[in-house]
C-alpha cells in the first residue's frame, strides 16, 4: 500500500495554489481542503480573520484523520509562516505520511491581473484585495527554502513556549472563535 501523502500549497493570494490543488485533487483522488470555499459558504461576504483561523484548524484536523485513513490530502491555505509549515509537516511524519510542498509565486503585476479577473469573473469566489494589503501580505509571507521545499531540511522544534508542535497547532488554530 502506498503511503499516503500531504501536499502543502505555499503562497500569495492568486497565484495558482487552488488551481493546483484542484488538479492534484484529480490526478491524486486526493481530499482538497481550501479554507476560503468554506469561509464563503459560512459567512458570505465577511472574511472574519477569527473564525477563518478555526475554520483552518477543523479542516487540519480532517486532513489528518484522512491521512491516518491512508488517503491523500491537500491543504490549500498559503500558509505563510514557516512555523504553519513546520507543525503541518511535522503532524504529516507523525501519522507516517510523506509530504510536498509547492510553492506558488508571481510578480505583483500578474498576481494583481489575475486577482481582478476572479473579481470581475468570479466574485462568488473571492474578496477584493486592495494593493496595499497585497503589498503588506507579501512583505508578511516567508518564503519556503529549498530544504523545505524538497523536504531535505530537518523541521526542527516548535517555538519557545510550546513542548509539543501538537501544542503550537492548537495555539496557532484555536478549536473554537471564543
Amino acid at each position: 500500500m502506498r503511503r499516503p501523502t500531504l501536499f502543502l500549497t505555499v503562497g500569495l493570494p492568486g497565484t495558482g495554489k487552488t488551481t493546483a490543488a484542484r488538479r492534484i485533487e484529480i490526478e491524486r483522488g486526493a481530499l482538497r481542503l481550501t479554507k476560503d470555499e468554506w469561509v464563503k459558504a459560512l459567512f458570505g461576504p465577511e472574511n472574519p480573520e477569527s473564525a477563518g483561523d478555526v475554520i483552518e484548524g477543523r479542516l487540519i484536523q480532517i486532513g489528518l484523520r484522512t491521512l491516518e485513513l491512508g488517503n491523500t490530502v491537500i491543504i490549500d491555505f498559503g500558509l505563510w509562516s514557516r512555523d504553519e509549515r513546520s507543525a503541518l509537516r511535522q503532524a504529516a511524519t507523525d501519522r507516517d505520511a510523506t509530504v510536498q510542498m509547492l510553492y506558488f509565486e508571481l510578480t505583483p503585476a500578474e498576481q494583481r491581473r489575475r486577482l481582478d479577473q476572479r473579481q470581475t469573473e468570479a466574485p462568488h469566489t473571492t474578496w477584493p484585495m486592495s494593493d496595499e494589503e497585497l503589498a503588506e501580505w507579501a512583505a508578511w509571507i516567508e518564503v519556503p527554502t529549498q530544504g523545505e521545499l524538497d523536504g531535505s531540511e530537518p523541521i526542527g522544534g516548535p517555538p519557545a513556549g510550546f513542548a509539543t508542535w501538537d501544542e503550537w497547532r492548537g495555539h496557532r488554530w484555536p478549536p473554537s472563535v471564543c
